[in-house]
């Protein structure tokens, strides 16, 4: 089955001839790129949105895997940040983040002579709040993964059966995603987030979230290494560090790390208006 799906994704991509992927360097739209350039070789090019939300240590990953996969790559420069309907941060944020990507790339797709702006929509972020998919569709972005119906379980499975050494990197969405709905975001705010994120990267907490609340940094781990990122980390110097960064308050989600989280408030809402 699976390898029936990557035969389709295959065909897929020979059908369209080209392929200009919108590409972040996560695991979802860096298996776009490897598929597309295998079946298409200098007809495929994967482009990256630069911008305060993407962490410069992901957009140098983002490189060094378009290099490895033999993909021709470009840098653009996106301006979300200069939309108040973005900065705000409704609750339909990524409609926003995804219109101005789209609204970037798809001109150069058409002065290029790409037909298609493609990304990496997996068929479980169907199923998921994601604004953003709607902004990409309006453009008429196709999404060759969710078109097959590939879930993202099945993206690692496909990664690893094609060789990608980061087939089990952590998911990392934009840095926009910490921040509680209706929290203003500002390029500080971001910076500072980041920073504290490639600091517990580097004492080896790879699947991790450091959300900003306010002038509260919360950290969420695993839910099985909370216990032990406890004992193995020097608390206070942790504290110092991420007060250095411009925390004022360091906590600890005991729960731990949940993808989606901070929709949770969406779905209490919901609940409470029936």
């Amino acid at each position: 089955m699976l390898l029936q799906k990557l035969e389709q994704l295959t065909t897929l991509f020979a059908e369209m001839e080209t392929a200009m992927i919108a590409y972040s360097g996560g695991i979802d739209s860096t298996l776009v790129a490897k598929i597309a350039v295998d079946a298409l070789g200098d007809r495929a090019i994967a482009i990256t949105a630069e911008s305060p939300s993407l962490l410069p240590e992901d957009l140098e990953d983002a490189r060094v895997q378009a290099a490895e996969m033999g993909i021709a790559h470009k840098v653009v420069q996106t301006h979300e940040m200069d939309n108040p309907n973005y900065s705000s941060n409704p609750v339909n944020r990524c409609y926003f983040c995804k219109s101005e990507l789209h609204d970037t790339l798809k001109p150069m797709a058409m002065q290029w002579g790409y037909p298609y702006v493609v990304d990496g929509v997996n068929a479980d972020d169907l199923h998921d709040y994601r604004p953003g998919i709607q902004a990409a569709k309006e453009r008429g972005a196709r999404s060759p993964l969710a078109e097959v119906g590939v879930t993202k379980a099945e993206v690692r499975e496909l990664s690893k059966h094609l060789g990608l050494p980061w087939w089990d990197k952590p998911s990392q969405p934009c840095l926009s995603s910490r921040f509680p709905y209706g929290e203003e975001i500002t390029i500080a705010k971001l910076q500072r987030v980041g920073r504290s994120e490639v600091y517990l990267r580097k004492l080896g907490w790879q699947n991790l979230r450091v959300r900003s609340e306010g002038d509260t940094a919360r950290i969420e781990v695993l839910p099985d290494q909370v216990k032990e990122f406890v004992i193995q980390t020097d608390l206070p110097q942790l504290v110092s560090a991420l007060q250095s960064y411009g925390f004022l308050y360091v906590t600890l989600d005991l729960e731990g790390y949940r993808s989606g989280k901070l929709n949770q408030v969406l779905e209490l809402a919901a609940a409470n208006q029936k």
